[in-house]
């Protein structure tokens, strides 16, 4: 049997300041304390009206190297991150208050998101929050790349991941698996940073993007290493793999129990395993509610 917990939201409003790392343009992110059952819902309040966009899968729209949620006509741009920490620090409720369509980088990593937040208290609603426990092995992609959940027997979300950039890379190959939980997301992923090949910065660079990120704000991989930066864990980027994986599966407005396990995974087929795990979920409901 596994054991149900009550929805939180947080105590306070906290903010964050920083650079979109795509945009180059200074953002605020306001944290608002949300009602039971509410979800996380970005709120553009740079636009007119202020739109609102619930972070589900069903408003993610394709975007290369990150996460996107759209409604209507208003989008927010690079979520992951933010969706990580939410998640990670089991906040389920939450308004995310926006000036600008694109998150702050930071220094590439969920540490200041965990900083606010942390300061900013937790509450523990009457409300039960929503999970699916998996209960047979979904598989998303093909042989070079994929993601796998499978049941397990505590009543944890567990993720693992391996990577691996050749011999020849500084990256190399790396693996990790984790029980994600407040304390292991705070310690042993949050600090970990988006990464990238100094080729793949250069080949942004010369699109216009990224001009007021360098290498000091996030990792960059040159031939030998981090360029002007250091590493904060031997495997720092298959910790923020893991990361990432915790933002997208966090789309699915619920708790995830289960092992979830990727190889050479990114955000497209993260969030097709979130889509097949509901679609699985809402099919065997209609076959009950048949019988």
């Amino acid at each position: 049997m596994h054991a149900t917990r009550n929805q939180r939201t947080i105590a306070h409003a906290a903010a964050v300041e920083g650079i979109g790392y795509w945009s180059g343009q200074d953002v605020k992110v306001k944290f608002c304390p949300a009602a039971p059952s509410t979800g996380i819902v970005f709120v553009r309040t740079d636009l007119p009206g202020s739109p609102r966009i619930e972070a589900t899968v069903a408003n993610r729209t394709e975007t290369p190297r990150r996460t996107t949620l759209r409604s209507g006509r208003a989008g927010v741009d690079m979520v992951e991150h933010i969706m990580a920490t939410l998640a990670g620090l089991q906040i389920d409720n939450c308004e995310v208050r926006v000036d600008r369509p694109e998150m702050p980088g930071c220094d590439g990593s969920s540490n200041p998101f965990v900083a606010a937040l942390s300061e900013a208290g937790v509450i523990v609603q009457k409300a039960v929050r929503a999970r699916t426990v998996i209960d047979r092995v979904i598989r998303i992609g093909d042989r070079d790349s994929w993601i796998e959940a499978r049941p397990c027997c505590s009543a944890a979300t567990i993720l693992a991941y391996e990577m691996d950039y050749g011999p020849e890379s500084p990256i190399g190959h790396q693996s990790l698996e984790m029980v994600l939980s407040p304390e292991t997301f705070a310690e042993e992923l949050a600090p970990s940073r988006t990464f990238l090949l100094e080729a793949e910065a250069m080949a942004m660079k010369a699109q216009g993007l990224g001009k007021r990120a360098s290498p000091k704000d996030l990792l960059v991989f040159g031939p030998d290493g981090p360029i002007d930066n250091e590493l904060r864990f031997p495997d720092e980027c298959v910790r923020h793999k893991l990361l990432d994986m915790a933002g997208d599966l966090a789309l699915a407005g619920r708790d995830l129990i289960g092992r979830f396990s990727a190889h050479r995974s990114g955000h497209r087929l993260n969030a097709e395993m979130v889509s097949a795990v509901i679609g699985a979920e809402q099919a065997e409901e209609g076959l009950k509610r048949c019988a």
